[in-house]
């Protein structure tokens, strides 16, 4: 029997002459016909250490591509400082893209970029830097001048990173979107009203030729809402859907005559947001529909293949209206309910794609064999040894505004003037009289959840009631702060969190503010004079805090916010899931990185740890509970899931 080539022998084999064509009715790749079998994962949302494991498991499964976002967020932090995997950042193991472009290659995989600026992807602000927000008046995605000379800046670094990747160049990537998903922004009856700009996408497209982009340059939409609204006559098109499959290909078609068929994102399955159910497709429903694209047939891009992760505070969010009530916030987990879990698993999904790649596919190439996958597993139940209190946590703050005025998080002078990104924040206010009876009151809405302190001690109790005071529905919000007797000299922080940048439904990052800027007033008269303090959990924080008490694991703490470190020892280490079921809401850091947020609100009542965050020797786990924390942590082998909310502390 003779030896099956690999993909880059078939397609490269005499050498390369030519890209992706789409000058026909189907795709060529280097004069040879190419059917795009691809599967989506973020390279940020799986540690680098498991980008070859997950990229071997798609090859597998028999694709021949893999499809990655780039966060421009996280790649630029700040103006003009850039990370690609030595900048030093929090997220720095997760971003060496030229190792995972070079990964895929070696796992015989080519690749499609989709690098925005804006990418969607249920992540944190779309992808676009919050310190874009300090620019007043700015309109991301639009040929703004304010906005393009970020672009222009930022691409210029990326795309000379990636130009030696490109197919035509030896490397992997065959394709380049412009933009993402931009017809959506359509809304003509708005306030204010938007039309997609296509001054804007040439901008992009231009951008991309002088930075020497020679392959395929292309948008995505849903062809059937959407048409060519967020298009050019010089761009190919690709549909985004995961129903309909003969309409939305019929309408791409009356688009671009004589062009292939190609969805770049069909999908599997959903994300899920805070307070609502886990989602769980119908997995016959899926299999009926990509073998209905492939028949058709079709090029396709599973989105997604491989969800992984939204680590720390990388959540986004999704905001339907300008209304801040309209706001939902993605969980952690990404898993998506895609072919591989979270955690890198096979699900029954995997095996039918891989069924009917077999079935479809007409190119046989050598394929490896699939990874064997043990699973994540379960941790014995760790005590609580150590806590610091929020006062403790307020004493080490690592920095403190004043201000007359409450002042948003992206607009504090920090960072170089970038604001900060993530995190919490509190607002402080001292030597202040609070009388019996007394009524604090938030003057329009709470950006994202909101916790009041008097005298360092917790007066909120409301963990699940999102219509409730302390949550984003609630417009002007009150509390009581009744006592006894007046209280003199008194200190009232407010604590609020910010849940996530929404990822859609808005253009103006405007909207993306996060903390209290509009105004707090305590028997109707407005509080000034304010002390502010940024907390957002950087590891280096994390892992130089001081002060640590040994805690009485049999003693129940009070109720208040804090830290509370378990010790994890290991002689080897593998994945787990920690169990967050018995706790209120917070963040869950290991050794100094946050892992991500937990909630009783649900649906997500587990964390994802992959083994390479963990180390042979001791661990540190840190709880940052903002209720009432528990004396225990549980670890699982499998994820959690909880649907049923109560608004009671645990």
């Amino acid at each position: 029997m003779a030896t099956l080539p690999t993909l880059y022998e078939y397609y490269t084999g005499g050498g390369i002459t030519q890209g992706l064509s789409v000058d026909q009715p189907y795709f060529t790749l280097n004069n040879k016909n190419f059917t795009l079998y691809g599967g989506s994962t973020h390279y940020f949302r799986v540690h680098s250490d498991y980008w070859r494991d997950r990229l071997r498991k798609m090859r597998a499964a028999g694709l021949n591509t893999v499809e990655t976002y780039v966060p421009w967020n996280l790649h630029e932090p700040e103006p003009g400082k850039y990370e690609f995997g030595a900048g030093g950042t929090d997220m720095q193991e997760f971003l060496d893209i030229e190792r995972f472009l070079k990964t895929a290659q070696e796992e015989d995989l080519f690749v499609i970029l989709r690098p925005g600026p804006y990418i969607c992807s249920e992540f944190e602000n779309g992808g676009l830097p919050s310190w874009l927000t300090r620019k007043k008046g700015i309109h991301v995605r639009t040929s703004d001048e304010r906005f393009m000379e970020h672009v222009r800046r930022y691409f210029t670094t990326l795309l000379t990173l990636l130009t030696a990747f490109q197919f035509t160049k030896g490397g992997p990537i065959i394709a380049v979107q412009i933009e993402n998903e931009y017809g959506s922004t359509d809304n003509p009856t708005g306030n204010p009203p938007f039309k997609p700009d296509k001054v804007y996408i040439e901008q992009l497209r231009q951008l991309m030729i002088t930075n020497n982009i020679k392959e395929l340059l292309f948008t995505s939409d849903n062809p059937t809402l959407h048409g060519d609204l967020g298009t050019l006559p010089s761009l190919f098109q690709t549909g985004n859907f995961n129903s309909d499959t003969e309409a939305n290909f019929k309408k791409l078609k009356e688009l671009q005559f004589n062009k292939p068929s190609m969805a770049m994102e069909y999908w599997p399955g959903w994300f899920d947001l805070w307070s609502e159910n886990h989602y769980i497709g119908d997995v016959l429903g899926y299999a009926n529909v990509y073998d209905d694209i492939l028949k058709y047939p079709a090029s396709v891009n599973l989105y997604m293949f491989h969800g992984g992760t939204n680590y720390g505070f990388l959540n986004g969010a999704i905001m339907r209206s300008l209304v801040q009530s309209s706001y939902q916030p993605v969980t952690t987990s990404y898993d998506y309910d895609a072919p591989l879990t979270e955690s890198g698993d096979y699900t029954l999904k995997y095996s039918l794609l891989k069924y009917l790649l077999n079935k479809y596919n007409p190119i046989k190439t050598k394929l490896p064999d699939m990874p064997v996958s043990s699973g994540p597993k379960a941790y014995p139940t760790l005590k609580v040894k150590y806590s610091l209190s929020y006062e403790d946590i307020v004493a080490q703050a690592p920095q403190t505004i004043d201000s007359e005025n409450l002042v948003a998080m992206e607009d504090l002078p920090i960072h170089d003037n970038t604001g900060q990104k993530y995190g919490y924040i509190i607002y402080r206010k001292e030597s202040i009289t609070i009388n019996k009876g007394s009524t604090l009151r938030i003057k329009g809405y709470v950006f994202d959840s909101l916790n009041v302190y008097v005298n360092n001690k917790l007066i909120t109790r409301n963990v699940v009631d999102l219509d409730g005071f302390g949550y984003w529905r609630l417009k002007d919000g009150n509390i009581s702060l009744s006592s006894d007797e007046k209280i003199e000299n008194a200190t009232i922080d407010l604590v609020v969190c910010n849940m996530g940048r929404h990822h859609y439904g808005l253009v103006n990052p405007i909207e993306q503010l996060k903390g209290l800027w509009q105004g707090v007033l305590l028997d109707d008269e407005e509080i000034v004079n304010w002390k502010i303090m940024p907390l957002e959990f950087s590891r280096t924080w994390n892992n130089n805090l001081v002060g640590w008490r040994e805690s009485d694991s049999s003693e129940s703490p009070s109720v208040s916010a804090g830290l509370n470190k378990f010790e994890l020892e290991l002689e080897e280490k593998h994945d787990t899931y920690i169990d967050m079921s018995g706790w209120n809401k917070g963040i869950v850091i290991v050794n100094g990185f946050v892992l991500g947020r937990y909630w009783k609100v649900g649906p997500q009542q587990s964390l994802y740890l992959p083994a390479p965050l963990l180390k042979i020797g001791n661990n540190e786990i840190i709880v940052f509970e903002e209720f009432f924390p528990k004396t225990e942590l549980a670890f699982s082998k499998v994820p959690i899931y909880f649907n049923n909310m109560t608004n009671e502390l645990a």
